[in-house]
């Protein structure tokens, strides 16, 4: 590649023609919302989360922050903030790695593999060390009470304009005056 701002447009370009919806926070590519669906043969299938993904200036060579913005019941991600306590992409991210690698390999591994041992939610990682079943129970009421797709819609709505984000090159407060209207 032969630039970081290159690379980045095209992993960005990249996920959004995966089977991911992408919303733009901004007219940059650096901050962008990803929904992420919980994993099958997990508890967590079903869900949907909205996935906060900044880009660091450095950006293949530095890690992308990645926080849940709807709560998510899970050992290694802070139930208040929703930051991701991912090891692979907090300390062994590479330049290989892509955004379309953090969620269809890191964050559906993280779902399915949680680490009690290294927790974010003490709580989380202390019930599923305990009772599994009470845990993995735990996780489906999460799901059901913050990850439903319908809520994704819904606070979609309220924070931005629906299909292309992309385009938007609004400030939030123009952004907020264009929700719901289907005027060009």
């Amino acid at each position: 590649m032969s630039s970081p701002s290159k690379r980045r447009e095209m992993d960005l370009m990249k996920l959004m023609m995966s089977d991911y919806k992408v919303e733009m926070l901004n007219d940059g590519m650096q901050e962008f919302y990803v929904h992420f669906h919980g994993p099958n043969e997990s508890p967590y299938h079903g869900g949907v989360w909205r996935v906060r993904v900044e880009l660091p200036d450095a950006y293949p060579y530095k890690s992308p922050s990645i926080c849940f913005v709807n709560k998510i019941y899970h050992p290694n991600v802070d139930e208040m903030s929703g930051s991701v306590c991912l090891d692979v992409i907090n300390q062994t991210w590479s330049p290989m790695f892509d955004l379309v690698n953090v969620f269809e390999v890191f964050l559906p591994q993280l779902l399915l593999y949680p680490n009690p041992s290294d927790p974010l939610n003490g709580e989380a990682a202390a019930l599923l060390m305990q009772d599994r079943a009470a845990f993995e129970q735990k996780v489906k009421e999460y799901c059901e009470k913050y990850a439903k797709p319908e809520d994704i819609g819904a606070a979609l709505e309220e924070k931005s304009s629906d299909e292309e984000m992309s385009e938007v090159e609004y400030d939030d407060s123009s952004e907020e005056a264009v929700v719901g209207q289907a005027d060009p």
